[in-house]
């Protein structure tokens, strides 16, 4: 089995690009904060590559952009290619399946998000792909 859930907050904006074929695919790093602090009484962060691809990917780069606090489920990929110097690189990524968001990188109190999408009804917005979910409100969130 190879599955992976994370909640993080995007380090930058998605970079979204156009494959040769046309299929869009998102690009960007999520920082996960750890379960414990360092010697120094420190909170670290794990920063991980993420992939989206398809509509879903043209979503996140329309909705998504530093800051924003989502959730995301998919599978851990390792990948390699021959770089110029002619050495094999290795990657190592998450590509998403779902991606919920969560919220922004700061709230408003009108109901709606910086990017101007109603996050109170329910979870999801008309339109998006059936695997891009809004999340009601960060202090409606379980744990």
């Amino acid at each position: 089995m190879n599955k992976v859930n994370l909640v993080g907050r995007l380090t930058r904006d998605p970079e979204v690009k156009n494959t040769t074929t046309g299929k869009a695919v998102a690009t960007f790093t999520l920082a996960v904060d750890r379960r414990f602090k360092n010697k120094d009484g420190q909170k670290e962060a794990d920063f991980i590559p993420l992939v989206v691809w398809g509509k879903q990917a043209e979503f996140v780069g329309q909705y998504l952009s530093k800051g924003s606090q989502i959730g995301v489920s998919g599978r851990l990929q390792v990948r390699s290619y021959d770089g110029q110097d002619g050495q094999r690189r290795y990657v190592t990524e998450v590509v998403a399946d779902e991606v919920y968001f969560i919220s922004t990188k700061r709230k408003e109190n009108n109901g709606s998000n910086q990017n101007g999408l109603s996050t109170g009804m329910g979870n999801g917005v008309m339109g998006l792909d059936e695997d891009f979910h809004l999340m009601a409100d960060e202090d409606d969130i379980p744990f």
